[in-house]
């Protein structure tokens, strides 16, 4: 039986990250899950996941603490050897209009959602490269980091540089065999837009739905495939027609 490929997925726990755990699961990837604290949900996943037969484990730390997510990552790539797959995925957001905007809210967005590309991804790029087994990296961006939307400067500002960094990381390693991509999702039915007026917001979308967390992970399942091998710098929109 083949050795598995593992592919690490950031803020699995739930929404998005959660069905590309899933959807990369079921294409046959061994899954490493991670949080920042929902470590409850992540292990109820993993059961889930066990259930089927995928070999899985869990990572937990702040994607936005530099020192301790390559602490950890590290030692996890010491133990169990480099990832085929990362799916950056873990993001959070702080939306208010930008007069009233504090520092906080600005920090926390960009630490968490932009600095985390860095933080995540710079310990596991050399121990990919040295696999000599190509791979497949994922960011995932947002419409707001495509054509930016107000009350969310912070937020788009993230989410653009995700965009920038994708396509020069993508040259890079392309000569690695490392496709490096993002996903760039409309508006989601998550968590994270459950206190939005989404029947308005559905007004907005030219497929008149709101998109679903299963909706990017069929994006992330082709990206990560065999057949996305000559995919790489590009963007991938998810979002109804809206960009």
């Amino acid at each position: 039986m083949p050795t598995p490929k593992w592919c690490l997925v950031t803020g699995s726990s739930r929404g998005i990250g959660a069905a590309i755990a899933r959807k990369l699961a079921d294409d046959g990837f061994a899954i490493v899950l991670h949080a920042r604290s929902n470590r409850q949900a992540c292990e109820e996943l993993a059961a889930e996941l066990g259930s089927r037969g995928t070999p899985t484990r869990i990572l937990m730390f702040d994607v936005s603490d530099r020192e301790t997510a390559a602490g950890i990552l590290q030692a996890d790539m010491a133990e169990h050897g480099a990832y085929y797959g990362i799916v950056c995925n873990a993001g959070i957001t702080r939306d208010t209009p930008f007069p009233a905007m504090e520092g906080n809210q600005w920090d926390a967005v960009l630490r968490t959602d932009l600095d985390s590309f860095y933080n995540v991804l710079s310990p596991c790029i050399m121990p990919m490269i040295q696999n000599r087994k190509g791979g497949r990296i994922i960011t995932i961006s947002s419409i707001s980091g495509v054509v930016g939307n107000r009350g969310q400067v912070n937020y788009s500002a993230a989410k653009a540089g995700i965009i920038g960094a994708t396509k020069a990381l993508a040259l890079e390693l392309a000569k690695r065999n490392i496709t490096v991509n993002c996903i760039a999702p409309g508006i989601i039915e998550t968590d994270m837009t459950s206190n939005l007026p989404l029947d308005e917001l559905r007004k907005m979308v030219p497929l008149r739905r709101l998109g679903t967390a299963d909706d990017i992970a069929a994006a992330a399942s082709f990206l990560m495939s065999d057949g996305a091998a000559y995919i790489t710098r590009q963007v991938i929109n998810v979002n109804g027609g809206m960009a």
